[in-house]
């Protein structure tokens, strides 16, 4: 059987610079944006035509970062709390024998111009140079089983009671990014509540500092109990 290669559509340019603290589903945080920049030959506005109508969209990615990782038969999702393992075809697990990826992301904007194609995304949990290799519409009729069952995902995932800055931390958001600051501060304390530490994280010291990489800067944090401090934002640039 001949199997065509898969030529990537476009690149995703998001915030998530790191595979840690990307959240574990899409629209999980609806405020995260992307952009899909669509590349040649297929960044063209007649093969977006239409697609403005459409809310939400079906993403078809490839796990580039996970390229030369070898598949496995079974893993561990965090879901499960990392101790228990499930077949890989029961999970969304990046360790495929395809390495191909399904999010399903709000369409906020088609953009057309002399420069190419341009789709604005919300909702993602793409790591930024994310190859795209389709683009389908979600349709409501179809996509929306209100029936389905979830398996050991049935539920969304528990949150954090409480997330908090420290004065420094705050102060140096407001630096980097004047009138912008509150604005990116509640998108981290939307992505901290999720929990991103690892599932075998209770083997970890509570006082343990997590650090991971958003947009141009490093943020660090502890947790205490039910709380999760923000100790400082620190600039990569």
């Amino acid at each position: 059987m001949n199997v065509p290669s898969l030529d990537p559509i476009g690149i995703v340019h998001s915030p998530f610079r790191e595979k840690f603290g990307i959240p574990r589903q899409s629209r999980l945080v609806e405020g995260v944006e992307a952009t899909l920049e669509l590349l040649p030959p297929y960044n063209r506005p007649e093969a977006v035509a239409g697609l403005e109508t459409f809310s939400h969209l079906w993403l078809i990615f490839l796990f580039h970062a996970h390229l030369d990782a070898p598949w496995r038969p079974t893993v561990r999702p965090p879901r499960l709390g990392g101790n228990r393992r499930v077949g890989v075809f029961a999970s969304r697990a990046p360790y495929r024998p395809n390495p191909l990826g399904l999010s399903a992301v709000t369409l906020s904007a088609v953009e057309t111009n002399e420069n190419g194609v341009r789709l604005q995304l919300g909702g993602v949990d793409l790591l930024d140079g994310t190859p795209v290799v389709d683009i389908k519409p979600y349709l409501p009729y179809a996509d929306s089983i209100p029936e389905a069952t979830g398996g050991f995902a049935s539920t969304t995932p528990g949150t954090h009671a409480k997330v908090v800055f420290s004065n420094e931390a705050l102060s140096e958001l407001a630096r980097l990014y004047p009138g912008k600051e509150k604005a990116i501060a509640d998108l981290l304390i939307q992505l901290l509540a999720l929990d991103p530490r690892p599932s075998y994280q209770e083997k970890h010291p509570q006082q343990r500092i997590f650090g991971m990489r958003f947009m141009d800067f490093d943020c660090r944090w502890v947790v205490e109990g039910d709380t999760t401090r923000v100790l400082s934002i620190v600039s990569c640039t």
